[in-house]
């Protein structure tokens, strides 16, 4: 069995609440399905669980180059130059990223509004990043981003390999078809 899952912020890849935040115990009352891939309480979007060990492993482990898409809301305007850093590869504390693909998007017509809203600075524009990895180090999208100078504000994922949000509601899940996975 697989299940996609639209995260809310303040969710935990985890059943169990912990502190301020909530767990997905909340959300889904499946016995026996485990999260494939984690996401920041944080951060929100498509969250996978899975019933079976090798499929948790194939889309978790970076081996199998799993592409992840995420939508970035970044503080600033990106130049050429940012853009260029981060499909070149962002060296950070724990090396060297692989190369991302970027681009520059509207925001997404089927996003909803994030509770609690982002900070919004009245001088400093923000911009819709496109990024898509295959790798998953800890808080790997926030940290390319502000090594390039852009800070994320907002940070949803929208796919993972074939996988995505459409169609489904924030904080809604649904099993995947087994013809389709």
């Amino acid at each position: 069995m697989l299940i996609r899952f639209n995260k809310p912020y303040g969710v935990l890849s985890q059943f169990t609440p912990e502190g301020r935040w909530r767990g997905l115990k909340e959300f889904i009352e499946l016995p026996g399905v485990y999260v494939a891939g984690r996401l920041d309480a944080d951060s929100e979007g498509l969250l996978l669980l899975t019933d079976d060990g090798r499929e948790q492993a194939r889309i978790s482990d970076p081996k199998f180059k799993l592409p992840k898409t995420y939508w970035v809301q970044v503080e600033g305007l990106p130049s050429e130059d940012a853009l260029t850093s981060l499909r070149q590869g962002v060296n950070l504390k724990d090396g060297l990223t692989r190369p991302a693909q970027v681009r520059v998007m509207d925001e997404p017509a089927q996003l909803w509004p994030r509770d609690p809203p982002i900070r919004e600075r009245q001088s400093i524009p923000t911009t819709w990043l496109e990024l898509i990895i295959r790798e998953g180090k800890n808080r790997q999208v926030r940290r390319m981003t502000a090594a390039v100078g852009l800070p994320t504000l907002r940070l949803v994922r929208a796919a993972i390999g074939p996988h995505t949000l459409d169609g489904l509601p924030l904080g809604a899940w649904a099993a995947i078809n087994a013809a389709k996975a």
